[in-house]
């Protein structure tokens, strides 16, 4: 349930961003009613935009929904928002997709830091605190299972922006989606392994 509201932003800006052109014109000029909110219709260099600012509200109603149903803060929903929030408002002020382009590599590089830190903070590595429960291993796993989560997380950062520099924004754009969630669960399947 908690990867469902965890995708459901990412995936919302895709369906957005590919769908942006066959969008109603009369359907732009309501949302432009928006303050500060200025699509063109039918111009598929505003696609970017329009698909940060569904990620943007996705995000919130998101974030916003799981703690209602789960009844506490979830502070991956709250990361995830802030910087949709933040890196996606500066893209719809600046028009400059740059930020929205280097969003999961900010995110992940702060994960990546969290989990460095639990290695200074606390009496638990963060992957024995996830991982604890379902597995029992000794102190230099759960060091190896931490190094790993970073790494991954610094290697996901990189490969983001070469695919953002390199490929047009729709292929961003699915890869941030399915990409980055396969290569994920892949990692997590060979950590089980």
């Amino acid at each position: 349930m908690k990867l469902l509201f965890e995708s459901i932003p990412a995936l919302l800006f895709l369906l957005a961003l590919i769908f942006y052109k066959y969008i109603p014109s009369s359907l732009i000029e309501i949302i432009n009613n928006l303050p500060e909110i200025s699509f063109k219709p039918n111009d598929s260099s505003d696609s970017i935009y329009f698909a940060t600012l569904i990620a943007i509200i996705s995000a919130g109603i998101s974030a916003l929904s799981y703690s209602i149903n789960a009844k506490s803060i979830d502070k991956k929903q709250t990361i995830i928002f802030l910087s949709f929030l933040l890196l996606g408002g500066a893209t719809l002020v600046l028009r400059d997709p740059t930020f929205i382009l280097w969003k999961p590599t900010i995110v992940n590089l702060i994960f990546a830091f969290i989990f460095l830190g639990s290695m200074f903070i606390g009496e638990k590595l963060l992957a024995e605190r996830l991982l604890g429960g379902a597995l029992d291993a000794p102190k230099e796993i759960w060091l190896k299972l931490n190094y790993s989560w970073i790494l991954f997380f610094i290697a996901l950062s990189i490969i983001n922006l070469y695919v953002a520099y390199n490929f047009n924004i729709e292929i961003w754009g699915y890869f941030k989606v399915f990409g980055m969630m396969g290569l994920t669960i892949a990692f997590i399947i060979l950590q089980m392994i």
